[in-house]
């Protein structure tokens, strides 16, 4: 794929203005409080994978409207009852939180880390989920972006995004988690995930982006025809009406104006030639982050750009570049030597 977005001088620049409910705010406190009537931890088991470095749980916990959500929470075997940073992490669309073992780069760092199944997916790729979204739908395109669309009450993105922010809760009531560094992850739609964690709860210290979706919906379905965008386009040709009606729906969920809630530091990543999630609208959340709240950029945040690649922007290069960049502004080093 050729460059087909802006230029990079023109994306480090680019501020558009999203548009945002007026009761934006109000939607997100009164949906997030119908769910924290909820105790957020609903049971903690431990698994037995043989893995001899690790510990892991199987947890669920009350997400949107107090319904179950399945996760895998791990920590190295060897940390006892040690209060540690924790990691987040939130998964493409489609894909399940698989198999406990899959995925132990954060735990074999020493942090304790939280996986996240998402509600309705996980039959796409990888290896399953298990967690039902039992909330009934309108017509909608196969995938999960569209149901319920006609309305943010009712929207699929409504339930998974309160998941995410109950997530977070989750992870800090866990035993051995350090409340105080909380980060939230993921890449695609665990990008925006994260950025919608990360702005609906202010428990996330630190937020890592790579490649995220859901940013500056309504100018990523006019430039890319890649999916998971296309299920947006799919649904409005048939649809013809309803064009209005869902841009003001998508208005709650886009992660641009999640992520001008944002306060902790944060890195994104972008590859230039991503059609799947375009360059514009990464760097749309990327430099409007904090900008509702007044407060001033965090020093430490830092956009990752990879010109030359695709969706799969830096891969194992950004996975270090992520671990350095956390433990820096976790301060993990000079804990260690203490």
């Amino acid at each position: 794929m050729a460059l087909f977005d802006l230029p990079l001088t023109e994306l480090e620049r680019y501020r558009p203005d999203v548009p945002e409910p007026a009761d934006f705010d109000d939607f997100w406190r009164d949906t997030l409080a119908g769910a924290r009537t909820h105790p957020v931890l609903v049971q903690v088991e431990p698994v037995a994978t043989r893995l001899t470095l690790m510990q892991t749980f199987d947890v669920t916990f009350a997400g949107f409207d107090g319904q179950p959500v399945r996760a895998w929470y791990t920590r190295p075997a060897g940390a006892g009852a040690t209060a540690l940073p924790a990691v987040v992490e939130f998964l493409g669309y489609g894909r399940g939180r698989g198999l406990p073992f899959e995925r132990l780069l954060w735990p074999s760092a020493g942090y304790a880390h939280l996986l996240m199944d998402s509600r309705g997916q996980g039959a796409q790729y990888g290896n399953g989920g298990v967690t039902a979204d039992p909330v009934g739908s309108d017509p909608a395109v196969p995938g999960v972006l569209t149901r319920g669309l006609r309305s943010p009450e009712t929207a699929y993105l409504r339930r998974i995004f309160t998941d995410a922010a109950r997530a977070v809760d989750a992870v800090a009531a866990l035993p051995g988690v350090d409340g105080r560094r909380i980060a939230a992850l993921g890449n695609s739609q665990g990008g925006g995930l994260a950025i919608a964690a990360a702005g609906l709860n202010p428990r996330v210290r630190a937020l890592l982006a790579t490649a995220p979706f859901l940013c500056h919906i309504r100018r990523s379905i006019d430039i890319t025809d890649a999916h998971p965008y296309a299920e947006f386009v799919q649904y409005l040709s048939v649809q013809r009406s309803a064009a209005d009606e869902i841009h003001r729906t998508l208005g709650y969920f886009d992660a641009v104006n999640l992520a001008r809630r944002v306060t902790a530091p944060a890195q994104f990543a972008a590859g230039l030639r991503d059609t799947v999630c375009p360059p514009s609208g990464i760097f749309a959340a990327y430099n409007l982050l904090g900008t509702a709240t007044g407060s001033a950029p965090a020093a430490d945040n830092e956009m990752v750009v990879y010109p030359y690649n695709q969706h799969e922007h830096g891969d194992a290069h950004q996975a270090k570049r992520q671990l350095d960049w956390l433990a820096d502004v976790f301060d993990l080093t000079a804990a260690a030597a203490a």
